[in-house]
């Protein structure tokens, strides 16, 4: 967690942003993998704000990333609806690339949410 806090604090510093996202991501993940009581709420904060800066910048591939690991928090929680709406709407904005990890993921995921 130290070395995410301080890879997000020099992307801020040198405003290097490309990563953003998928840093938030990964400290989302590395909250869910603590697993205090206040994981989840940490967790989804972390992938709403990567989701927030794939906004910002259109860099699809780590919305998608982002989207995967909300997706599968909010269907731990059976909010499979919202889960599966968020990452339909991220991943048919897809034009190739089925065939990698990522974009299989989401469509097994997507499956599974139906």
């Amino acid at each position: 967690m130290a070395a995410i806090d301080q890879a997000l604090t020099v992307c801020k510093r040198y405003e290097e942003f490309w990563c953003f996202p998928e840093l938030l991501r990964n400290k989302g993940e590395l909250h869910l993998l603590q697993g205090s009581g206040d994981a989840f709420l940490k967790a989804e904060d972390c992938f709403q704000q990567a989701l927030d800066w794939t906004g910002r910048d259109g860099t699809l591939a780590w919305e998608l990333r982002a989207a995967i690991s909300l997706a599968r928090l909010w269907q731990s929680q059976g909010r499979n609806r919202e889960a599966r709406d968020l990452l339909a709407r991220v991943y048919g904005r897809f034009t190739e690339g089925f065939g990698t990890v990522d974009l299989r993921e989401a469509k097994r995921l997507i499956d599974a949410l139906s």
